[in-house]
């Protein structure tokens, strides 16, 4: 007759007697369920575990929302006209659209005042801030380009 691990072990003599075998009760017990120390030393270490983790995930959280840009700079506006080949000289403006509601641009496009034949062009970024029938400078920035082959105005030509 079989029983299940948790149950008492009893054997059956051959003279009719009824023997519990302790021995093999209690190793029985000893394998069938985990003592109360053994389940909270487990809990222990999961609970200080699911701690750390809760943490390095705040942790992250906070990083994300340090390095989420909120101001709009010009240095966007001039990566873009670094992708050009040719410049023309004028004033263009515009706005970011979708990206960054309220925020409008301008750039001045020049040739450089010192070298004004070598094909050096100036160009001047504001970025502004529109908000409640104001304008703010948000941004400004001025970089150098040199663009030979762009086109040039006449000497003497107003800017």
């Amino acid at each position: 007759m079989s029983s299940p691990a948790w149950r008492t072990s009893i054997r059956i003599r051959s003279d009719g007697d009824e023997h519990v075998n302790l021995r093999q009760q209690n190793s029985l017990r000893a394998t069938a369920a985990f003592t109360l120390l053994e389940v909270v030393i487990a809990l222990g270490i999961f609970s200080i575990a699911m701690f750390a983790i809760l943490d390095l995930t705040g942790q992250s959280l906070r990083a994300a929302r340090a390095l989420r840009q909120t101001t709009v700079t010009a240095s966007t506006l001039a990566a873009e006209l670094c992708l050009t080949n040719r410049l023309e000289e004028g004033v263009e403006s515009g706005d970011f659209g979708d990206i960054y509601p309220g925020y409008t641009w301008t750039r001045e496009i020049y040739l450089w005042p010192t070298a004004p034949t070598n094909g050096m062009f100036q160009v001047d970024f504001t970025v502004y801030a529109n908000s409640h029938r104001k304008s703010r400078v948000e941004s400004k920035m001025s970089i150098l380009l040199f663009r030979p082959e762009s086109t040039q105005r006449r000497a003497g030509a107003p800017r």
